[in-house]
């Protein structure tokens, strides 16, 4: 890993990478949650998903604090980041933000049918035991806008089917 550039070198050096938002999503294979409860209180965590269109579908359990914020539809943001390993400059590691809606998928419905052989074909015969235990549910993350960030000056607004809107060039990082 190159952790040598100082942020001045980086930012003089740095042009727009072009973007590649689904070959991010398509390698990543756990999404960051961020969550609000009723009284505004934030909580992250994370969870297996699997992408139908621009939707994402998570199985979750009522244990965890997140899948009550996400059953009543709360504020959610999402993260795909690329894994550290991967990356040339930690603080330039690619990442796709996104606003949700949020919504819970009827048990054994046709949808939820679908959605759950997709999981298992993604993440193993696990799914089979969870997604029979009466507290996980299946919910469906509906993407509204975000951001896309693939390096310094490579900075993107994305809209709700995932498609670059434009080029966050509006704002410069300045210098002491």
């Amino acid at each position: 890993m190159n952790h040598t550039n100082t942020p001045g070198e980086s930012q003089r050096k740095a042009k727009p990478v072009a973007p590649k938002v689904k070959e991010l999503t398509d390698r990543t294979k756990s999404i960051i949650l961020a969550t609000v409860d009723a009284e505004g209180n934030p909580n992250s965590s994370y969870a297996p998903f699997v992408q139908e269109g621009n939707t994402f579908y998570i199985l979750v359990s009522f244990m965890a604090k997140h899948t009550k914020n996400l059953s009543e539809g709360r504020k959610t943001s999402v993260m795909f980041i690329e894994d550290e390993s991967a990356t040339k400059q930690i603080y330039a590691r690619e990442r796709l933000t996104l606003e949700v809606k949020s919504s819970q998928i009827e048990r054994d419905s046709e949808t939820w049918n679908t959605i759950v052989a997709r999981l298992k074909k993604a993440h193993g015969k696990v799914v089979d035991v969870i997604s029979e235990m009466g507290d996980f549910i299946l919910i469906a993350l509906q993407p509204v806008k975000g951001s896309y960030v693939n390096g310094f000056g490579s900075a993107y607004f994305v809209d709700e089917n995932l498609e670059i809107i434009e080029h966050r060039n509006d704002v410069n990082h300045q210098s002491k």
